[in-house]
């Protein structure tokens, strides 16, 4: 669980959970009741499920 901060947004709270702000997707869908909140107020809890980087997610010349 994450508690927001005044001017938080998707991007900047995947990047503090996860390192990582292209997991901001991810985040969203783990929080669908907060969807159409662009900039956050202080005080909004959002669900921060763990997320595990899987090796079948590389491209096939990886393999």
């Amino acid at each position: 669980m994450y508690k927001t901060v005044q001017g938080d947004t998707w991007d900047l709270i995947a990047k503090k959970v996860y390192d990582d702000e292209m997991l901001a997707g991810f985040l969203m869908q783990a929080n669908y009741e907060h969807i159409d909140i662009v900039v956050f107020s202080a005080g909004t809890e959002i669900n921060t499920p763990e997320h595990e980087e899987k090796d079948d997610q590389l491209p096939e010349w990886r393999d």
